[in-house]
């Protein structure tokens, strides 16, 4: 009689073990992505450096950085959203450094209806993050060039566009005066770190298996007695 219950309980020992072991699995995940992110923060929020003579996108990714120069009135225009402020746009603007470089500054964010609102030009001191972000995809929509919107920070095109190089710095702070640009800098929010809800949710998944388990091993026993 016991084989009648052994491929029931084997089948659900078996659910119970790939369950769990997905679940620790994405636990040293969680642990492994904790360790990035807070490299990342610790890259982030070091010392500024003068811009490097030769920049590379890997190497340079986050890389705290200090410019003087000249923010001229060319610029871009992407479409962005915050929280509890609503729709605005990121002002991307070509800057001319010191040293007759010319290189995309991401000045920060406006309200939609301060699109044309004048704004300080000139010498400026930024302190910023070099960034590549990557929010191009099929998704996205080509930039809209007839109404000066973009929808996404796309380095090369954005460089190409405005005749620099491509080299994005994402101010932190500036000395410019009665700005309305508020800065939006390099964070770690926007990278993706879900490993814990997927393994609370492997985890919740092997007590479910398991209570429906028990469950199907009592209700066949049950029936068992009942036919005696």
């Amino acid at each position: 009689m016991l084989t009648r219950f052994l491929l029931p309980l084997l089948f659900g020992l078996v659910g119970i073990a790939i369950l769990v072991s997905l679940g620790t699995w994405q636990m040293q995940r969680l642990t492994w992505k904790q360790a990035i992110l807070s490299d990342i923060e610790l890259r982030i929020a070091a010392t500024p450096v003068n811009l490097p003579d030769q920049v590379d996108q890997i190497r340079d990714k986050f890389l705290p950085v200090i410019v003087e120069g000249t923010v001229t009135a060319d610029e871009i225009h992407v479409l962005v959203s915050q929280k509890r402020i609503g729709a605005g746009y990121r002002i991307i603007s070509a800057f001319e450094t010191g040293q007759g470089r010319r290189i995309l500054l991401d000045r920060g964010f406006i309200k939609v209806d301060q699109k044309n609102a004048a704004r300080p030009l000139g010498t400026a001191e930024i302190s910023g993050n070099l960034h590549w972000p990557n929010e191009t995809g099929s998704s996205i929509p080509e930039p809209d060039l007839k109404a000066e919107i973009w929808f996404a920070r796309d380095v090369p095109a954005m460089a190409a566009f405005l005749k620099t190089e491509p080299i994005l710095i994402v101010a932190r702070e500036t000395n410019l005066e009665n700005d309305p640009v508020s800065p939006l800098p390099v964070d770690t929010v926007g990278i993706p770190n879900d490993h814990l809800q997927y393994a609370l949710t492997w985890f919740s998944l092997a007590v479910i298996w398991l209570i429906m388990t028990l469950a199907f091993l009592w209700r066949a026993r049950s029936m068992q007695k009942g036919f005696r």
